[in-house]
């Protein structure tokens, strides 16, 4: 018999990546890019060339293959696709015993 367990709301922690939380935030950094990308009716070639990155390497982001790419960088391509970007620090529950990540698209 098979047995099902529920996952969480992050799939890289599921799989007991050690960075998990910057793993979705990667991946849902990707599909916005994504996303916008598609919405704009981009090629690759066009997409990357207002990034200022290679195709190749827009290839690979659009993936899933982001090891090798900053979240930084992804930010920096929002921008280059026409969105502000906002970080807000606040301060975690007493509840946890860290803070943790998350991101909210508007």
């Amino acid at each position: 018999m098979t047995s099902i367990t529920q996952g969480s709301t992050n799939v890289y922690a599921d799989l007991e990546f050690p960075d998990s939380e910057q793993m979705l935030l990667k991946a849902l950094l990707a599909e916005k890019i994504s996303q916008i990308i598609q919405r704009r009716h981009l090629t690759q070639t066009e997409a990357a060339s207002i990034l200022g990155i290679p195709q190749s390497k827009l290839s690979l982001i659009l993936r899933g293959q982001f090891r090798g790419v900053s979240e930084l960088k992804m930010l920096e391509c929002l921008n280059r696709l026409g969105r502000d970007v906002q970080i807000i620090v606040k301060k975690a529950p007493r509840t946890k015993p860290q803070g943790s990540i998350s991101v909210v698209f508007a």
